[in-house]
């Protein structure tokens, strides 16, 4: 259905909401299509002309260095030079593309590369130089790209690198256009989950800055709820300037949000009033008292994508170009040629190589906004959201409230239960209506709160369950979805159950492990951190050691060792941390060391300094000050051992989240005798 049809109620009817005078209807959201790749598919990623090859990307490229890792299967399939491979990001005038989400770019789409350049190896031995060539499927076995020796395994220059370093355009701000323009779209500061749009403004005031082009009325879909109002000047220095004249009077309606996030969300209140309604394990523990039963809370955290979100857009004999850092151009495609009623042939988005995504830039916003301002003025435009805007207007990792309890006998769990309420993460309210999002809530919950919570270890009677509230701040996809929360949580708890155990945390874990990857990675990193060594202690700091693991999506696994010391004043400095991974078949181990160190610098963020200031149901944290991110001077020395495989390849982007807010969580207990449970961990709780 186009989001334009009406929605028809059960009796047949229209549904129509009316309020002030005015009707709104209930509108169906544009759904993302995210279809696997197979190996037809993948023959349009690869060419060959003049002795030369072309990989058109299927997948957006923002800093997983992807566009190497598939340059790679590619180039040892081909059996060709690495400088006869060229690399181009993909546009919508080709064959839709799976969005960039789920740490699946080399698990999914490595092999059915391999297939279509192996076709293409033979065809063009064969003497073929143009046309269409088919694929015969082949074993994986047959396959060049995944035999040892091959370029894959190995290091190569990283595409793009030159250009990054020498400040070559990649990214959609550095596109430029002729006669092009900049815009911005103001919104009210009001949560978007209020109904607001601008009443008054000055536009005498705004028409005496130099550089004033215009003010765009119709500037495109709401988010959420929130309309806005445009402006267009001839040099993006005057926006500011052209926006403080305006003076914009907010007409905003409704009742403000509760104050108060956190009691929304209170896991103690929500279980004490019923069943949580989604089940992730099913065991029934034994009544009885508790060894364990600890309460944790995790609150907003932001993607802090170094570059804020940007497009250009421009329009020419009613066809729309956009040129924009987004993780779905197709949903992006879709979503414009339904905001401004024209075919999906008649819109191109063309990616660009994004400075940070994270989950983050998967939905369409400052695209739709340039592709308006860009209609209205009949010029291109540029719109590239503030660090303010970000904030304001992104969704960000919601915050979770978990209560884990575990009864421990004869040094072994028995009974574990692990209650959660959240807010959505893959249903996020930033794109789905509250009557769309309760349908998901019946049906399926959201399996992205959910990721992580069924514990990887043997834990007897385990239950597992949660619940997904709307927030006036949108909630969304954010490194790992639930996975870093809930392994902080779980992984929290097995710690505890450890101490009442009177055992060693490593050997307590390994009692408990059935998975041999996950014994592997957790005796692995054991070994290389000299886990049985304390960490050295410092003058008038307390020092302490911490362990964790887990397995990403049933498919990688990690696990990670943390050194802490702490102060007298309670400020944590995480001196050391240890990660071993493993993926499977490793295709470049560079870039996979470089994915797990950054989760690692995630973790120490989720752990230490991640908190969204929201006041009134809004964000208002304005730049990295407000909201801050871990520095360089945060990070410690980190070490990462990859586990050699033979297995097919998975997932690197995400799965050290598993482990490594653990780990730190753990070592600042072992460091201070007292468990983190607040978060991010405030200094005067660990006071000595």
């Amino acid at each position: 259905m186009r989001r334009r049809t009406f929605l028809a109620a059960a009796g047949g009817g229209v549904v129509a909401l009316i309020g002030a005078g005015a009707a709104v209807w209930t509108q169906v959201p544009v759904i993302p299509k995210r279809p696997d790749p197979d190996v037809e598919t993948a023959l349009g990623w690869i060419s060959h002309r003049d002795g030369r090859y072309t990989l058109v990307l299927p997948r957006a490229e923002m800093g997983q260095n992807i566009a190497t890792a598939l340059k790679q299967v590619a180039c040892a399939e081909l059996g060709a030079a690495w400088d006869a491979v060229d690399v181009e990001p993909h546009d919508t005038r080709r064959a839709r593309v799976k969005a960039t989400v789920g740490s699946e770019s080399v698990g999914v789409f490595a092999e059915p590369l391999a297939q279509a350049c192996a076709a293409l190896r033979d065809a063009v031995a064969a003497g073929q130089t143009e046309g269409q060539i088919t694929v015969r499927p082949r074993p994986m076995a047959e396959l060049r790209a995944f035999r040892p020796g091959a370029i894959v395994g190995t290091s190569p220059e990283i595409a793009q690198g030159r250009e990054i370093v020498t400040g070559a355009p990649l990214f959609a701000a550095d596109v430029r256009r002729p006669n092009m323009l900049y815009g911005r779209v103001l919104r009210a500061p009001a949560s978007i989950e209020m109904r607001s749009a601008p009443g008054s403004w000055d536009v005498a005031a705004a028409q005496r800055i130099p550089g004033f082009v215009a003010i765009v009325e119709d500037c495109g879909p709401p988010i959420a709820k929130a309309r806005g109002l445009g402006i267009v000047a001839t040099r993006p220095g005057a926006l500011d300037a052209i926006a403080a004249a305006l003076a914009v009077a907010w007409d905003i309606r409704g009742a403000a949000p509760a104050p108060d996030i956190a009691g929304s969300i209170d896991v103690d209140a929500r279980t004490g009033a019923g069943k949580l309604p989604h089940t992730v394990l099913d065991g029934a523990p034994a009544p009885g008292d508790w060894d364990v039963s600890l309460r944790l809370d995790v609150p907003f955290g932001a993607h802090a994508p170094i570059e804020p979100r940007a497009a250009v857009a421009e329009w020419q004999s009613g066809a729309l170009t956009v040129w924009a850092g987004t993780q779905d151009a197709f949903y992006v495609r879709d979503v414009l040629a339904d905001a401004f009623g024209v075919s999906a042939d008649a819109v191109t988005v063309q990616s660009h190589r994004i400075g940070g995504g994270f989950g983050g830039k998967t939905i369409c916003t400052v695209e739709a906004e340039a592709a308006a301002l860009a209609r209205a003025t009949g010029r291109p435009v540029k719109v590239q959201w503030t660090r303010a805007q970000e904030f304001a207007l992104g969704f960000h990792r919601p915050p979770s409230s978990h209560r884990v309890r575990a009864r421990v006998a004869d040094g072994r769990i028995t009974d574990w239960d692990h209650a959660q309420v959240s807010s959505h993460i893959l249903f996020t309210s930033a794109a789905v209506p509250a009557w769309m999002q309760k349908g998901t809530d019946l049906l399926v919950g959201d399996p992205g709160v959910a990721r992580g919570m069924a514990a990887p270890y043997v834990l007897g009677r385990a239950h597992a369950a949660y619940d997904a509230i709307r927030l006036p701040v949108p909630g969304g996809p954010w490194r790992g979805l639930g996975a870093g929360p809930n392994g902080l949580a779980v992984e929290s708890a097995i710690d505890a159950a450890a101490i009442v155990a009177d055992a060693d945390p490593l050997a307590f874990r390994l009692a408990h492990v059935a998975d041999p990857r996950l014994a592997g990675v957790l005796r692995r990193v054991g070994a290389i951190a000299n886990w049985s060594a304390a960490a050295t202690p410092a003058a008038g700091q307390r020092t302490g050691r911490g362990l964790a693991g887990g397995i990403y999506k049933e498919k990688s696994y990690a696990a990670a060792v943390a050194d802490v010391a702490v102060d007298a004043r309670g400020r944590v400095r995480v001196t050391r941390l240890w990660c071993v991974h493993d993926c499977g078949l490793v295709i470049n181990p560079d870039q996979v060391r470089a994915q797990c160190e950054g989760n690692l610098v995630w973790s120490l963020g989720l752990v230490l300094s991640d908190e969204l200031a929201i006041e009134r149901g809004r964000v208002v944290a304005e730049n990295f000050a407000d909201a801050p991110i871990p520095r360089m001077t945060d990070v410690p020395e980190i070490t990462v051992d990859l586990i050699e495989s033979d297995l097919p390849p998975a997932g690197a982007g995400e799965t050290a989240m598993v482990a490594g807010p653990g780990a730190i969580a753990n070592a600042i207990r072992a460091a201070t005798g007292r468990r983190p449970v607040r978060f991010p961990v405030r200094a005067g709780d660990l006071a000595a």
